[in-house]
Parts: C-alpha cells; sequence; structure tokens
C-alpha cells in the first residue's frame, strides 16, 4: 500500500500509530488485530519494542506511551501499575504494551520511549 493510501485508509480501520522519541525514527501506521497486543502487533510489524520478560508482565522494558486510544485496550491493572512505576520517565498516558490488549475497533497512537539504553531483548 502506497504511504497516500495508507494514510487514508488505516484510520479508518483497527489501527495503531507508531511515533518514537528517536528523532531519526518516522512515524508507523499499521493495521492491528482484536485480540493481539500493542507489543504483539508491533513485532508482527517489525516494530521493535523491548520485551525482556517476553509479554509476561515482568518488567518494564515495553513500556509505552499510550497517546489516543485507551478506551480501546484492556484497562490497566494493579501488576502493571506497580512495573510502570519502575519504568524510565512513566507519564500519566503510560502503559506495558505487552498487556495492552486491542479490544475494540479503532485508531491507537503510541509513542515509543527511546530504547537505545535498554539492554536486551
Amino acid at each position: 500500500m502506497n504511504a497516500f493510501l495508507q494514510a487514508i485508509l488505516l484510520p479508518l480501520m483497527n489501527s495503531i500509530q507508531f511515533t518514537f522519541e528517536e528523532k531519526d525514527r518516522e512515524t508507523i501506521t499499521v493495521k492491528a488485530e482484536l485480540g493481539d497486543s500493542i507489543l504483539e502487533t508491533a513485532l508482527k510489524n517489525g516494530i521493535e519494542i523491548h520485551h525482556n520478560c517476553g509479554g509476561v508482565c515482568a518488567c518494564s522494558t515495553c513500556h509505552v506511551y499510550l497517546d489516543q486510544g485507551e478506551d480501546l485496550v484492556e484497562e490497566i491493572s494493579d501488576k502493571e501499575e506497580d512495573f510502570i512505576d519502575r519504568a524510565r520517565s512513566p507519564k500519566l498516558t503510560s502503559r506495558l504494551s505487552c498487556q495492552c490488549e486491542i479490544l475494540k475497533e479503532g485508531l491507537l497512537h503510541v509513542e515509543v520511549p527511546d530504547q537505545t539504553i535498554i539492554q536486551g531483548e
């Protein structure tokens, strides 16, 4: 799909727009499947988000900022909140991408923090 069509059609479907704190990375919008997490969607589309624990809510390396679409994903759990408190530079919009299962169709805006200093997967 060319960039023009992608910009028009993807927001009409279930999709995630990824932006990055790393200034040399371009915004990417991808189709998302209901039942997948933000992390799974990213990895399926070649977008690397660190996930040292393998996506089981046992670390904070897959921390992202969910700037739009919080009503489209699983509610935050107490366990997830505990790990977000350990993340680097948490904000009110912070979530663990492995815990954000997509439950409803719509457009999510996700900002991926700079991961260049995180070691691991």
